[in-house]
């Protein structure tokens, strides 16, 4: 959580705060939002929470860039995570309205994603990425 903390964002609003469940009670609430057998297991479940009313929204457009802080720091918590041995996954494939009743969200707060956490099993598969070339997403002007 420390690297979360430290996470840039935009204007440094730092719109955003987290859940972290560890309760029995409150991971069964929400694995029922996104019922797979490898999440139960997580001991730990991390809700990223997005305040668009505290975000900054760009001038001339009014762009909201909650999101793209959000991304922003669950990218730091899975990237620290993983240097710590752990595994996780940002799930966003979640029922958002459930996460939201469950945890009292405010009219301007968004559960963006669950970031389950724990000991990866040591025979878990390791599948190939398919990724782009650089060719493909990278342009030199």
């Amino acid at each position: 959580m420390e690297a979360a903390r430290l996470a840039p964002s935009a204007v440094n609003r730092q719109p955003w705060r987290f859940v972290v469940a560890q309760q029995r009670e409150m991971l069964d609430e929400l694995c029922k939002s996104y019922d797979r057998e490898w999440i139960r297991t997580a001991p730990t479940i991390i809700v990223a929470i997005g305040d668009h009313a505290q975000s900054w929204h760009r001038g001339g457009d009014g762009k909201d860039h909650c999101d793209v802080d959000l991304a922003i720091i669950i990218d730091h918590i899975t990237l620290a995570a993983t240097e710590l041995g752990l595994g996780t996954c940002w799930v966003c494939n979640f029922d958002a309205a459930m996460v939201s009743r469950s945890l009292g969200l405010g009219i301007d707060e968004e559960a963006v994603a669950l970031i389950p956490i724990g000991t990866p099993a040591d025979a878990a598969p390791s599948q190939p990425k398919n990724r782009k070339s650089l060719d493909e997403i990278v342009e030199f002007r």
